[in-house]
């Protein structure tokens, strides 16, 4: 038989049973549409999730810290110090260890970072506020993967960087209660006063004072820089000697506090991670966040798929019951068939066909009203958690339902695959009839 006959005559029969045959494919339609909007779900909740992670915004970093190991003491250095310890499992993190890091495969640059050690306040006319600051060893904090607002990210003698919450930070300490604050002025390309504060021994308050011109400001991005004013290493480790009693630090002693390393590609990060948690150290990066994340997500789809199918299961017995009533109905119908050369392939192929034409109804329609599901799902989750929102005074991310094509084309072949399999033991029954029994059926 050949193949456009073999589909008109499938398509008559179907035809010839609307009823029935409509009946049966609702309840693939509802399975489908269950299987398809519950994965839209889960995968919405993994962009969602994923795409709002506090503080993640470069997934090639790695932040990499000393490994001081159990019985350490820290000597009594100021905070921040480096202080060394004295066991033999201590791993600080010296130049040495950084060209070594650096020597690892996939390993696109290694930036050390240390902090202030001591107390400075920012003051810019009558305006002030504590400072925060930052060392790192680049000349662009480029290369650490921050996103620039305005201005530079270079990084010179004499020149800070902001980030994003600093410039929102000042306030006008003389401001009487129930006076309106003065309006923040542009602090960018403007000359600010650093005020640095030590006490001596005996207690006495020593103070020293810095400008610095502010040559950029940050764009917001959730995480340790948007506190920070950067400045250079060299510039850093100048003030630390002050509030050190002019006693510098040796890095080959002391090593840095924390170091950040950037990958070629995300795709290698975790491997360059293991690489550096296997040398001693301390290693993180958000990709393995992502990634558990990710993870999580994967299981909750299956889980989410899985509950859906059972509704796709019932459909499945009610095809089979449809199919083998019809061989029921059909059975003289079968006899003539093999009585004028039809053989037992072609009937099996028939009813077979039948069963996985229902099923891919049944799937069509359920992927179109998945789909239409997720959309109104996101239009009510939407309208609510905004409403909310506006009420709570608070930034909502919401509720999405994310629908992929993969899922679509999946869930119908899927569905059409349920209808074939279901179908698979009557086709076999009407395959096997004897022509001369079918033939005397009543």
């Amino acid at each position: 038989m050949r193949f456009w006959d073999l589909v008109s005559l499938i398509s008559e029969n179907l035809r010839r049973r609307k009823g029935r045959v409509f009946l049966t494919a609702v309840g693939v339609v509802i399975g489908t549409a269950a299987v398809v909007l519950l994965v839209s779900l889960a995968t919405g909740l993994q962009k969602s999730a994923t795409s709002n992670l506090w503080g993640i915004t470069d997934l090639s970093r790695i932040d990499v810290y000393p490994n001081y190991g159990e019985g350490m003491y820290m000597e009594a250095v100021p905070m921040g110090g480096g202080g060394g310890g004295t066991t033999s499992n201590v791993k600080l993190l010296t130049p040495t260890v950084l060209d070594e890091i650096a020597s690892i495969p996939g390993v696109r640059s290694v930036i050390p970072r240390d902090y202030m050690y001591g107390q400075g306040v920012i003051t810019f006319g009558k305006f002030e506020t504590w400072a925060g600051f930052m060392g790192v060893k680049t000349d662009s904090l480029e290369n650490l993967g921050y996103e620039l607002d305005r201005g530079t990210m270079d990084l010179r003698k004499g020149t800070i960087v902001a980030g994003s919450w600093m410039v929102k930070n000042f306030y006008v300490p003389s401001l009487r209660p129930g006076q309106e604050p003065p309006e923040m002025p542009d602090i960018l390309d403007q000359r600010v006063k650093l005020k640095l504060t030590k006490w001596t021994t005996d207690g006495q308050e020593v103070s020293r004072t810095v400008e610095l011109k502010v040559v950029g400001v940050l764009r917001e991005m959730r995480n340790e820089a948007d506190g920070s004013f950067f400045v250079s290493m060299e510039e850093l480790e100048t003030w630390n000697t002050w509030f050190n009693n002019g006693q510098r630090i040796n890095r080959n002693k002391n090593g840095y506090n924390d170091v950040i390393v950037r990958a070629e590609s995300p795709e290698v990060v975790m491997d360059v991670t293991q690489q550096i948690n296997d040398m001693g150290y301390m290693a993180y990066s958000p990709q393995s966040t992502v990634e558990g994340i990710n993870s999580f997500f994967v299981i909750l789809q299956v889980v989410f798929g899985g509950i859906g199918a059972i509704a796709l299961l019932v459909a499945a017995i009610g095809i089979a019951n449809t199919m083998t009533m019809a061989i029921l109905e059909r059975t003289r119908e079968i006899g003539l068939m093999k009585a004028v050369g039809a053989t037992n392939r072609d009937v099996l192929t028939i009813f077979l066909g039948e069963a996985a034409g229902i099923g891919f109804l049944g799937g069509l329609g359920g992927a179109l009203l998945g789909w239409v599901g997720g959309y109104a799902l996101n239009v009510v989750s939407m309208q609510f958690l905004a409403s909310q929102a506006q009420q709570q005074g608070y930034m909502s991310t919401g509720l999405s339902a994310d629908t992929p094509l993969w899922l679509l084309l999946f869930a119908i072949l899927f569905a059409t695959l349920v209808g074939f399999l279901s179908g698979l033991y009557p086709a076999l029954r009407a395959a096997t009839l004897e022509p001369v029994t079918a033939l005397k059926y009543e």
